[in-house]
């Protein structure tokens, strides 16, 4: 399961809808890519539709679909947002990461 903070939930409720994408029937997309400094890093996408291998997973009223391979990755993440001083953006708690880069956005197991 992916666990969204509120903070997340309002800032990716207000980027669907100037985005065009309806929150209640449309999804996000959280992945994982090879590449970035750690070996791994994030992809997060909006998606009106669901593929055959994703799992879905609704939390904080918002609809997370992830592919069956990146699934094995994000257990148990929480995504924030955060609006501070030292940046501005999404930010993946992951607890299955062992080390992340210095701009959290990939990570290696």
């Amino acid at each position: 399961m992916i666990k969204v903070s509120d903070i997340a939930k309002k800032k990716v409720l207000e980027l669907m809808n100037d985005d065009g994408f309806n929150p209640a029937i449309d999804f996000v997309r959280v992945g994982v890519k090879s590449g970035g400094c750690s070996g791994l890093s994030y992809a997060l996408t909006f998606d009106k539709a669901k593929k055959e291998d994703d799992k879905v997973f609704e939390d904080n009223s918002i609809k997370i679909i992830v592919d069956k391979k990146s699934f094995l990755y994000l257990i148990g993440t929480t995504l924030e947002y955060s609006g501070g001083l030292n940046g501005t953006g999404f930010v993946f708690n992951n607890p299955n990461a062992q080390r992340t880069c210095g701009c959290g956005e990939s990570f290696s197991l």
